[in-house]
């Protein structure tokens, strides 16, 4: 099973794409938590440079709020990270697959939810 839910987006401008994907997370009830900007942090931190590499911690707060309901320490494994990064031709989309993330815990209210989780964020990848 992959961990994540994949899609290049071809011949597309890196910033294009994240707007895009900004405004599909959003339609599915998504906000944006956290961003980190991996390729200025490594560049900041070690004088390292590589292609532009962002993560978004998405959080839709309802199915958010049943996860935790149904296991109140799941809040260590989220928001749901979705990355972005350059790829020669395009723009590569990764967000989390939470049924995989979440195979160590043994609650099947949780693994429900999960699920929910799982067939929004890739209607979002799809979506691009």
């Amino acid at each position: 099973m992959s961990y994540t839910i994949d899609r290049i987006i071809a011949g597309q401008d890196f910033e294009a794409v994240e707007a895009r994907l900004r405004k599909a997370l959003s339609e599915k009830g998504f906000g944006v938590l956290t961003e980190i900007d991996v390729a200025a942090t490594m560049h900041k931190k070690l004088g390292r440079d590589m292609a532009p590499y962002r993560i978004l911690g998405a959080c839709n707060p309802a199915l958010a709020w049943d996860a935790i309901g149904h296991e109140p320490k799941v809040g260590a494994m989220l928001p749901c990270n979705v990355i972005l990064r350059a790829v020669e031709g395009g723009v590569e989309v990764s967000a989390i697959d939470p049924v995989a993330s979440m195979q160590a815990i043994d609650n099947p209210a949780l693994t429900e939810v999960a699920g929910r989780v799982r067939g929004l964020l890739g209607e979002v990848v799809g979506a691009l």
